[in-house]
């Protein structure tokens, strides 16, 4: 399990990020735009970098939604590797059994 205030942050993070994730896609795409001034084009790296740095979601972290683990997050479920298997085993994943042969 991790941290309480390890998975508080990340929640402010993924709200922050949310909340800048329509500018910084035009920021970014005056900022690299050919038919803008070079003036135009310097503005927008400008103010890019001058939002928070927590409106990256380069600085989001995958956790397990159950207990928030960091590691070992598989996307496709969004659980942990450990959570994972306890839950497959226990059959509350459909479609989810375990391979014999």
């Amino acid at each position: 399990m991790a941290k309480k205030s390890k998975i508080a942050r990340d929640a402010q993070r993924r709200e922050v990020v949310a909340r800048y994730a329509e500018r910084r896609a035009e920021l970014r795409a005056a900022s690299v735009n050919p038919h803008l001034t070079e003036a135009e084009r310097v503005a927008a790296r400008t103010e890019l970098q001058a939002q928070p740095r927590d409106a990256s979601a380069v600085r989001l972290r995958n956790r397990d939604l159950a207990d928030g683990r960091p590691r070992g997050h598989l996307r496709r479920f969004g659980l942990s590797r450990v959570r994972f298997r306890q839950m497959a085993l226990r059959g509350e994943l459909p479609g989810v059994t375990k391979s014999s042969w």
